[in-house]
């Protein structure tokens, strides 16, 4: 069942409607959809502004828009990796050497969909079973509040809470959660290509279906109800200026 996320969202004052990532074998219950054009280049996060719309944006491994979501999410061959290394590391610059980047590649698969449709979009009541991740899209005083909740139940020895990647924004969605059923976040939109669908001040912080039970199970003997948090609100002038 899906937690009630509503007094984590009031007590930090989000803005931005919780964003999910869905493998789903239906399209219907995430309607209404929108999809890139057929055979046109869009990125994952141009369609940014129909999530908050209402809208899901709805991919598969022959309509996905753009050739890194592609290969991210569907594991997609789009080139040769040859040519994806000299791209990504001549034409993009994103690592200083052609060495580097054939071994980042090694490490970092792509996603394996369990369904023919991948949909990201506002969270919908009675597909929680198809949801991977929950993002929320928060400013830096938001994300220091969802770092500490990350840590509010991690001991040491335990695999690190949050984590930030380097790595394209679509991928962060999804492709660095080694274990789904670890509560873990990744610290993502730090993608220079995708960041122009944003507001400057926004980040990602996206979290796996264990970390979202957490951090919607933050009670009030944690620091969300304590002085800390108080006087940082009160600072930026109350609730609904953070």
């Amino acid at each position: 069942m899906q937690p009630d996320s509503t007094e984590l969202i009031e007590k930090i004052g989000l803005r931005v409607p919780l964003i999910g990532f869905y493998d789903a074998p239906d399209t219907a219950p995430f309607e209404p959809l929108v999809e890139p054009g057929p055979g046109k280049h869009a990125c994952v996060f141009a369609f940014y502004r129909q999530w908050l719309a209402g809208k899901t944006l709805h991919i598969t491994k022959d309509n996905f828009g753009c050739p890194g979501a592609g290969h991210w999410l569907f594991s997609a061959v789009i080139r040769s990796r040859e040519d994806l290394v000299k791209f990504l590391t001549d034409d993009e610059g994103l690592k200083s050497s052609h060495g580097l980047m054939n071994q980042w590649l090694d490490h970092n698969m792509g996603y394996k969909p369990k369904h023919p449709h991948l949909l990201v979009g506002p969270l919908r009541e009675g597909q929680y079973e198809h949801l991977n991740s929950v993002t929320f899209y928060v400013d830096p005083d938001q994300l220091s509040a969802l770092m500490t909740g990350a840590q509010y139940h991690s001991a040491p020895g335990d695999p690190l809470p949050v984590i930030a990647p380097f790595g394209s924004g679509c991928m962060q969605l999804i492709s660095p959660f080694e274990d789904l059923s670890v509560p873990q976040a990744v610290v993502g939109a730090t993608d220079i290509a995708m960041r122009q669908y944003l507001e400057p001040e926004l980040v990602a912080f996206t979290v796996t279906k264990p970390m979202f039970e957490q951090l919607c199970g933050l009670g009030s003997d944690s620091f969300l109800y304590k002085r800390f948090w108080k006087n940082l609100v009160k600072a930026r002038g109350g609730i609904e200026r953070i």
